[in-house]
C-alpha cells in the first residue's frame, strides 16, 4: 500500500470530559498515525476553549509553567500552576478553584470561592505579569467573583462595619466596598476573560439560574444566591451584570469586566491566537480535532470549531475526532469537517468507551490514515 501524500499533520483536539486529557488525546492520535505511517510529520498541539485544560495548551507549545500557593474553593491551601511567556499569563480558573478542589470533591454552593484565583493573579502581577489571559470555565462557586478581589485588596463590609465572609451567600450582607488596597499593578494590567459562556450575571439566563444547579444548589439557594449577586451587581456597577459573560464561572466575568477592566473573548479564538496557529498550520496537510461529544454545543464557539475555521481558511482540509457525535453529515460539512471519526463507532458500551479511550483513539489515527491509502 502506498503512503497517503501528506507532508504534515496538525492534531489539535480538546479534551474528552472524563477519560482523556486534550494532550493524552493529541498524543494517542499521533501514536496510531505513527504505527502505519511513521515517516509523517505531526504536530502535536492540544487546545482549550478557556476551562479546564486551558494552561496544559500553552505549556504544551512551550510556555514557562509558574507554581503558586492559592486556596482551593473550599479554602484548603494548595498549589496552582499557569503559564507564562514573556510577561503574559494564561491563567486557569478551574485548576485553581474548580470543583476538583473542594474537599472530598462535595460541592458546596453558598460558600464556595474564588479567593484563590485573585491569589494566583496576585502571584503572577508580582512576577511582573502586565497582560493577563483568564480562562473562566469550570468554577465550583457562585460568588460573584467578589473571593477573587479581596484577593486583590478590595474589601467588602457589612452593615455593621464587618468584613464579609467569602462565598455567595454572604454577598447578601454586603453594603460597602473599599478599593483602595487592591493590588497598585492591576492599573497597569491588560486583562482578556476568554469564556464560551455569554450569559449575563442576573435573571433567568445568569450565573445562580443556569450555573448554579450545577454546582449542586437546590432550588432555595439558586433564589438566595440570585439575590446576593443582584446586591452586589447594585454595589459595584448594575450595567455591567447585563453585559455577555457576566455571568461566567459564577459570575467571576462580572468581577473581571466591572472593576479589573477585563475584556471579554470567545475562548477558543485567544487561546489560538497566543499560540500562533496559522504559524503552525505552514506545510500541514491536514488538521485533526474533537472532543468528547461533538453536538450543537460544539457550533456554538468551542475549541473543535475555532480549529477547523482557522484550518478552513488557511486551506487545510480538517477530521474530526470525538467521543461521540450527534450532528448528521450536512451540519458536520457545514461546520467545517471533511469526516468524523469516533469512540463510539469502535465501542458501542459508553463505559468502555470513556475508560478505554485512548486505546480507541490509537486506533482512530490508525484508521484516518488507512482510509485515506
Amino acid at each position: 500500500m502506498r503512503e497517503p501524500e501528506w507532508r504534515r499533520i496538525v492534531v489539535a483536539p480538546d479534551k474528552f470530559k472524563g477519560s482523556a486529557t486534550a494532550p493524552e488525546v493529541a498524543a494517542a492520535v499521533a501514536a496510531g498515525i505513527r504505527r502505519v505511517s511513521p515517516g509523517i510529520e505531526i504536530a502535536q498541539v492540544p487546545v482549550a476553549d478557556g476551562g479546564d485544560g486551558t494552561a496544559d495548551a500553552f505549556l504544551a507549545v512551550g510556555w514557562e509553567r509558574v507554581e503558586a500557593r492559592a486556596a482551593g474553593a473550599g479554602g484548603e491551601p494548595g498549589v496552582s500552576a499557569y503559564a507564562v511567556r514573556g510577561r503574559t499569563a494564561v491563567i486557569e480558573l478551574a485548576s485553581v478553584v474548580g470543583p476538583a478542589t473542594l474537599p472530598g470533591g462535595r460541592p458546596d454552593p453558598l460558600h464556595a470561592s474564588t479567593y484563590g484565583l485573585g491569589q494566583v493573579i496576585a502571584h503572577a502581577l508580582d512576577r511582573g505579569v502586565r497582560e493577563i489571559v483568564l480562562g473562566v470555565g469550570g468554577s465550583a462557586s457562585t460568588d460573584g467573583g467578589a473571593g477573587m478581589l479581596t484577593a486583590l485588596g478590595m474589601r467588602i463590609f457589612d452593615n455593621r462595619g464587618d468584613e464579609i465572609p467569602r462565598g455567595g451567600a454572604a454577598l447578601a450582607h454586603a453594603v460597602r466596598v473599599d478599593r483602595t488596597g487592591m493590588h497598585p499593578a492591576l492599573a497597569d494590567t491588560a486583562l482578556t476573560l476568554a469564556s464560551d459562556v455569554d450569559n449575563p450575571l442576573l435573571g433567568p439566563h445568569g450565573a445562580a439560574a443556569v450555573f448554579a444547579p450545577q454546582k449542586g444548589a437546590g432550588p432555595q439557594e439558586c433564589a438566595l444566591l440570585e439575590a446576593a449577586l443582584a446586591n452586589w451587581a447594585t454595589l459595584i456597577d448594575p450595567r455591567q451584570a447585563e453585559r455577555p459573560g457576566a455571568g461566567a464561572a459564577g459570575g467571576t466575568g462580572f468581577a473581571a469586566m466591572a472593576v479589573l477592566g477585563a475584556v471579554e473573548r470567545p475562548g477558543i479564538e485567544v487561546i489560538l491566537e497566543l499560540i500562533d496557529f496559522p504559524r503552525l498550520l505552514d506545510r500541514a496537510s491536514l488538521v485533526i480535532t474533537g472532543e468528547g461529544s461533538l453536538d450543537e454545543q460544539t457550533l456554538h464557539g468551542k475549541g473543535p470549531i475555532g480549529v477547523a475555521t482557522a484550518a478552513r481558511a488557511a486551506g487545510v482540509p480538517v477530521i474530526a475526532v470525538a467521543g461521540r457525535c450527534l450532528l448528521a453529515d450536512d451540519r458536520l460539512r457545514a461546520a467545517g469537517f471533511d469526516a468524523c471519526y469516533t469512540l463510539a463507532g469502535l465501542e458501542p458500551d459508553p463505559v468502555r468507551s470513556m475508560t478505554h479511550a485512548t486505546d480507541l483513539l490509537e486506533r482512530i489515527g490508525e484508521r484516518i490514515v488507512l482510509d485515506r491509502r
